[in-house]
């Protein structure tokens, strides 16, 4: 069993909204990424929520049970990873696909081909790439759990795959969504054709 996890605990400065509640094709950012990662072998599902928990945790149609608070989100995304993996059940996961709220532009095909590469291959971290390019979503095997929460808070999760560069599965990709990250209106209006709602 995977589990999944979404990322959406930062204060989104820059946004000025919450980017976890964006609208995508009638969607938020974060009902869109739960649904993209429904798939046979994802198990758990987890939504990490930190600044404006609140407000998210009220507008997002999401189970109760899926939603973790990361009380340390000032400290940076691998704390929310670190609080993903805290909350899964022991020895039940073979891996982690993470899937940042600020790249949502993937689809359901995409991240099923990642999981399949992650079933078929053997290596530590599938991930996928836009012309040669490294982005979102990504999976981590079980095996790194320790490492990924010993891991420097200003390394982040880089640390890992820099310690595993052999063991790390390119997938490439025509989903340009995998390096967009919507971090600003600008960059939202470039990619939705919107501003935010």
């Amino acid at each position: 069993m995977l589990a999944a996890a979404i990322l959406a605990a930062g204060e989104s400065r820059r946004m000025g909204t919450p980017k976890a509640l964006l609208a995508y094709h009638g969607k938020t950012f974060v009902e869109h990424l739960i649904e993209v990662t429904r798939h046979p072998r994802v198990g758990v599902t987890r939504v990490v929520l930190g600044a404006h928990a609140q407000e998210i945790r009220a507008k997002v149609c999401a189970d109760p049970a899926s939603i973790v608070v990361n009380a340390d989100w000032q400290r940076g995304q691998l704390s929310s990873i670190q609080a993903a993996i805290r909350s899964l059940p022991e020895d039940g996961t073979e891996g982690l696909l993470l899937c940042p709220v600020d790249h949502p532009l993937v689809s359901a095909a995409l991240v099923a081909r990642l999981i399949e590469q992650f079933d078929s291959s053997g290596k530590a971290i599938i991930l996928p790439t836009f012309h040669g390019r490294r982005g979102h979503p990504l999976i981590f095997r079980a095996s790194l759990f320790e490492e990924l929460l010993a891991a420097s808070p200003a390394v982040g999760a880089r640390q890992v795959v820099w310690a595993h560069a052999g063991d790390v599965l390119e997938v490439p990709t025509l989903e340009e969504g995998v390096i967009l990250n919507l971090n600003d209106p600008a960059a939202l209006e470039r990619a939705l054709g919107q501003t935010p709602e």
